[in-house]
């Protein structure tokens, strides 16, 4: 973790099991992050990207989003500076953050996306300039971090998303151990699609079995399910229970944020 003109930036992976949730969460915080005037860049590196929807563009401005050069170098000794990739690639979103797409399979037999995964990680290793937080909303699974060098290697943290299903929590174990190898400073649990005090309780022990830290619990809300069903962009009609618990959340990741910092500096 890195200061920048007196702040102290964040690196955060939104990662997880597929169908949890990650990039309403991502689109959520990213959000959050630029409302409270923090300057942020969110990368796309799923192979089917929708980030922009989540942060106001439309499917039409999302698909137009250029793609990262593959396996790029970035900083010293490489051809390009975190700065120009993002003001050549990146596009400004209604929400605030800007958008970076890192990767994208648009026909069969394409091949693999490990340049596009080099991209990310090599930007990640850079001080990415006047950005104060930059997020990245990773494609399901646990390929990213087994790759080599990890993609998330440069990361300050993992946000681990989990719906309250012991399969969640069992890919949110194996990311914390291989984030341990990759030596990535922390790891946060976060609840998704809560329904019932069950479910809550179900987070709360089940990734503390796990020593994982529970960040907090997002209530499921109708409303994005039905705006997701209907095609609606933006996340602009959060409930305000949902609000109430992202706040949580991001008075986790600050500490967190912070405790990084001060065992890094």
């Amino acid at each position: 973790m890195t200061a920048v003109a007196g702040r102290t930036q964040l690196k955060l992976g939104v990662v997880g099991k597929g169908g949890v949730g990650k990039t309403t969460v991502s689109g959520l915080l990213a959000r959050a992050y630029a409302g409270r005037g923090d300057r942020v860049v969110a990368i796309d590196t799923d192979s089917n990207p929708n980030l922009g929807l989540s942060l106001g563009l439309s499917l039409e401005q999302t698909e137009a989003v250029p793609l990262l050069p593959r396996a790029v170098v970035v900083g010293s000794g490489g051809g390009a500076s975190a700065a120009d990739l993002i003001g050549e690639y990146g596009r400004p979103t209604p929400a605030g953050p800007v958008l970076l797409s890192a990767i994208k399979v648009a026909e069969a037999g394409a091949g693999c996306t490990c340049s596009g995964h080099a991209s990310v990680r090599s930007l990640l290793a850079d001080a990415l300039g006047q950005v104060d937080v930059t997020l990245v909303d990773m494609e399901a699974g646990l390929e990213h971090l087994s790759r080599s060098g990890g993609t998330l290697a440069h990361a300050d943290l993992l946000l681990v998303v989990c719906e309250p299903t012991r399969k969640s929590v069992l890919t949110a174990a194996r990311t914390s151990a291989l984030a341990a190898e990759l030596g990535i400073p922390g790891v946060l649990g976060v609840g998704n699609k809560a329904r019932t005090p069950q479910d809550v309780e179900f987070f709360t022990d089940a990734l503390a079995a796990e020593r994982i830290e529970l960040a907090g619990v997002l209530p499921y809300d109708a409303q994005v399910a039905a705006d997701d069903r209907s095609g609606a962009v933006g996340l602009t009609r959060v409930a305000d229970d949902v609000a109430r618990a992202l706040e949580q959340v991001l008075v986790v990741l600050d500490t967190a944020r912070a405790r990084t910092a001060d065992t890094q500096g």
